[in-house]
Parts: structure tokens; sequence; C-alpha cells
């Protein structure tokens, strides 16, 4: 019965989406009671849109338990410069992250990886965007299981040209400016509610979040959270993000 009704949840999430039909609120019926439930409709959201490209984790504060999501890949992924189309594109929300790729496998196992196991993992890390959408009128204002549920508000994912030397990046002294149609929406340094020890992020994911994910392969993005909080673009927008030492991504909406 719970899983029907999770399923049910989803099945209204994702008719929003792709319709361009958001609506204020799930019923009461159908909202999440627990994390456990908001994940179980992120699950059925990220089967329905498979194949999943990556994973978003993060933080309200540094010693806070981690929230992740799948990213998938029919939310839209991009690279620098290039366009986003309209597909499943409402709200047009951007947030500024740094991002890792993977270029080995992290699977499934009953011993936790040590931090140097995932640092020997990761392939390159990158400064990114990640597209936020929802199928609420105004995610602000559901309740948060609500809006964890609606993939945490993952819309899709764009990433810029690799930071080769990011293991010796001191991040905060990282300085980040995200501008809309040439204007400065948001400036700041160490911005990260999660901290600025990004890789604690990606080791909680590849151990305890190794239940949901199945493990964690090669060529998988894991997005760390917001340095600058959610900035609405407009259709025809250009988004520049601009990282002190991570560099530079430019997109623009269709």
């Amino acid at each position: 019965m719970e899983n029907d009704r999770m399923r049910s949840a989803a099945e209204l999430l994702l008719r929003a989406r792709r319709n361009g039909t958001p609506f204020p609120e799930l019923p009461v019926g159908l909202r999440p009671h627990t994390l456990e439930e908001a994940y179980a409709i992120q699950d059925i959201m990220g089967l329905a849109m498979e194949p999943i490209g990556g994973w978003k984790v993060g933080a309200p504060a540094p010693d806070a338990t981690p929230l992740y999501g799948p990213m998938p890949l029919l939310g839209g992924y991009a690279e620098t410069g290039q366009k986003i189309s309209k597909h499943m594109r409402r709200m047009r929300g951007v947030e500024a992250e740094i991002a890792f790729r993977l270029g080995s496998d992290l699977p499934v196992r009953a011993e936790a990886y040590t931090r140097e196991e995932v640092v020997a993992a990761i392939a390159s890390a990158h400064p990114a965007i990640e597209l936020l959408e929802s199928a609420y009128v105004d995610p602000d204002k559901v309740d948060r299981l609500s809006m964890i549920g609606d993939l945490q508000m993952n819309g899709g994912f764009v990433y810029g040209a690799a930071y080769a030397d990011w293991k010796n990046a001191d991040l905060t002294q990282e300085q980040v400016t995200v501008s809309i149609d040439g204007a400065v929406r948001f400036e700041g340094t160490a911005t990260n509610t999660a901290g600025t020890d990004l890789l604690r992020l990606v080791t909680w994911l590849a151990n305890q979040g190794q239940e949901r994910t199945g493990g964690l392969n090669a060529g998988d993005w894991i997005t760390t959270g917001s340095w600058s909080g959610k900035a609405l673009a407009n259709q025809g927008s250009s988004v520049t993000v601009r990282f002190s030492h991570f560099g530079e991504i430019g997109i623009w909406f269709e």
C-alpha cells in the first residue's frame, strides 16, 4: 500500500514536469512522511527517467548528515557553452556547484571506502551548474519532504572544463559569481552550506549511499551542493558562473 502511495505521488510529479503543468502541492494522502518515503519517490522518478548520469549530494551544515538524489540524463546534461533546450524546462533555476567525475568504479561492498580510495577513483573535478526544475508552482512553499521527493529540484546538469590542480585547492578561498543576462545575482567566498570539505560528501555517498546507488560507476558525475543558492533565469537568458580557481561556465536557455 505504501509503495502504491509513493508511486502515485511520483506519477503526479513526473506528469507535471513533462507537461509543464505545475501544481501547488501533493494531495495530503500522497505526501511523504519520512525521508525514506521521499527517497522512494525519487527512486521511482529516477527509474522512469533512466539512465542516471550521476548523483547530487549536499548538506545543510558541515557536520550535518548529507542528503542525496539521482540526476537522470533525461533532465538534460550539457557542457559549458551549450544551449539548454526547452524540453521539460519551466523554472530555469541555476546553482553554482563543484562536481567530480569518477574514473573507476566504487562498487557495493561491506568494508567502508577510505577517503584515499575515493580520491583515487576520481578522474577529474569541474565547475558545474545544477539546473533546477520542479513539479510545484513554488517549491519553496511545499513541505521539505515533498520537495526532496521531487528529485530535490534537480532538472539537469552542466559541467565546465576540468580543473587540473583540484587536489591542492583551498576551497576556503574559493570565490564564486553568478550572472544572469549580465547582471550579478550572487557573489561570495566559501559559501557552500556543507562547508569546504567536499570529499566528505563524496566519501559518504560511496559508503552510506550505496544502498540506493547500487554502487558508483566510472563516468558518474557527483555534484556537491550549491555555492550560490537558487537563481531563476528566463527563456532566452544567458547564465555565467565564475569560480576564482575552478573556472567558468556559460550557458543559455532556448
